[in-house]
């Protein structure tokens, strides 16, 4: 598994949180992800909101705002399914992360 692997998983967890809240768009999105620190053109996104819409967790349509097109991506049923089984995964392994460093501080606190 690559990096890029890795972390578009991530993003994807990132995105659907904010799909929930309402419509979404790539400028948008991509400004969010910027703020959490990833930096990811329109090139690496495009393909996964696709994803995500070809999972039934996104519906798209396209706006023509200022005489461009903007493809909006609104959160299904389904994606609000997917999301709330997303949340209780990232519950538990974040809950893993954590006694985890809590048990090393233990050793470290316990050899020093």
């Amino acid at each position: 598994m690559t990096d890029e692997d890795f972390y578009s998983g991530l993003i994807r967890l990132h995105i659907l949180p904010h799909a929930a809240e309402e419509p979404i768009f790539s400028l948008g999105i991509i400004k969010e992800l910027r703020y959490h620190g990833y930096k990811i053109s329109t090139g690496t996104l495009y393909p996964m909101l696709h994803g995500l819409e070809k999972k039934g967790y996104f519906t798209t349509r396209h706006e023509r705002p200022r005489c461009r097109d903007r493809r909006v991506d609104e959160i299904t049923k389904q994606g609000r399914v997917a999301l709330t089984d997303a949340k209780v995964k990232v519950k538990e392994l974040f809950r893993e992360l954590i006694e985890g460093v809590d048990v090393l501080k233990e050793i470290v606190d316990g050899i020093a």
